[in-house]
């Protein structure tokens, strides 16, 4: 192993899996949480008895009714999933500092200076995995790797309750013969482009003419054959030391219809904003980025007169960005995302943009939607444009 020991810890269908520890009559039964089948909504998670059925997360609630009739359709209950999240987190962070969060369930842990306390790294990764199971009760996969691609990449082998080591010497002949849609980047659209190419493996997208992929890919191939290889040098970046706040999201087909990008910058817009109140942040400047079916991306920027954690600014500034941008370019987009970033702690205020009373009543209403959400499962929006898959 090198220098550098990264994991990447994953809870096994954790919803579904907090749902089964608090009902043990559950166990071995198809467990689905989210949407329900008399209404809208979609599948949060799935327990691995479900998903031998073909249902899978973000699949729509009527359409896993379906292919799981007998199933257990259960409503999300976030407040005890980020109860079990800070138990798992604890045990992290009783081994490293360096914890960089990506979600309720997962994380990336450098333990490379912890080494000398705990034992190897796979040591320490054994540990932490035990003492997940034996103190919370819950699985977890673990990926370790040189860095934080090939640790994610190991988590996913083995799943559920895997742990899977990529040493150093071996990272070229374990990549080359994996779907090359295991590489960060490479979604349906993009992996259905390269297969159609002849390119199936990380080997095959190796093989390539490099120029090839240069002319369809642009610069996106440069990142993607620095991952065949196994190269990624992004340091785990603790929360608190985080420079930016951002969600995105890759598009499975083109979109060009103006109102409905405005819907999801909406809706990316409200989960940052969520993020910077949970975290006690307020960012000044707002990032959009928009990325073409050519590959070639954009990003636009607005600093703020102010630091803000106020939805209702973070909406209204990526939403005039994505107008410059659409006034600029009116193409088909294939990912959008918004970021905040020079971050401050909260305090700061929304300035003299507003009055007192609706500073006032943005806060409460900031509020009582991140209550909502926390206890329900992020089920309430601010109104806008539905996007299509909201219909």
């Amino acid at each position: 192993m090198s220098d550098r020991a990264i994991l990447h810890v994953d809870m096994d269908a954790f919803y579904a899996s907090v749902e089964v520890l608090d009902d043990p009559s559950l166990r071995g039964k198809p467990v689905m949480v989210g949407g329900t089948p008399e209404g809208r909504g979609v599948v949060a998670a799935a327990s691995y008895e479900a998903r031998t059925f073909g249902v899978h997360s973000a699949m729509p609630a009527a359409q896993a009714v379906k292919r799981c009739p007998h199933g257990v359709f259960l409503r999300p209950r976030m407040e005890r999933y980020l109860e079990i999240s800070k138990e798992i987190f604890t045990v992290f962070r009783d081994f490293t500092p360096l914890v960089e969060p990506l979600s309720v369930d997962e994380a990336f842990l450098d333990v490379t200076g912890c080494r000398r306390l705990f034992g190897s790294a796979e040591d320490i990764g054994r540990a932490i995995k035990d003492r997940i199971g034996r103190d919370v009760g819950l699985t977890a996969s673990v990926g370790l790797a040189p860095n934080k691609f090939l640790a994610k990449l190991a988590s996913d082998l083995e799943k559920p309750d895997g742990f899977v080591v990529i040493e150093e010497g071996e990272v070229r002949e374990r990549l080359a013969v994996l779907p090359v849609g295991k590489l960060w980047g490479v979604g349906k659209v993009t992996e259905r482009e390269l297969n159609r190419r002849g390119i199936i493996t990380v080997g095959d997208l190796l093989a390539a003419p490099r120029q090839d992929l240069v002319d369809r890919f642009g610069d996106h191939a440069a990142h993607l054959l620095q991952l065949a290889v196994g190269h990624d040098e992004r340091p785990v970046v603790p929360v608190h030391e985080a420079k930016s706040v951002g969600n995105e999201i890759t598009f499975a087909s083109d979109i060009a219809d103006a109102e409905e990008l405005r819907g999801i910058v909406d809706h990316l817009a409200e989960k940052v904003a969520w993020r910077l109140r949970r975290h006690g942040l307020c960012g000044r400047t707002i990032v959009l980025k928009a990325r073409y079916p050519d590959f070639t991306t954009h990003t636009r920027s607005h600093t703020l007169p102010h630091p803000t954690q106020s939805t209702t600014e973070i909406r209204s500034a990526a939403r005039e960005l994505l107008t410059e941008r659409l006034g600029r370019r009116g193409r088909a987009l294939r990912l959008l995302g918004v970021t905040a970033s020079h971050f401050e702690h909260e305090g700061g205020g929304q300035g003299e943009l507003f009055t007192d009373a609706e500073v006032a009543r943005d806060q409460d209403l900031d509020r009582v939607m991140d209550r909502v959400n926390e206890k329900f499962g992020k089920m309430l929006r601010r109104g806008g444009p539905l996007r299509r898959n909201d219909r």
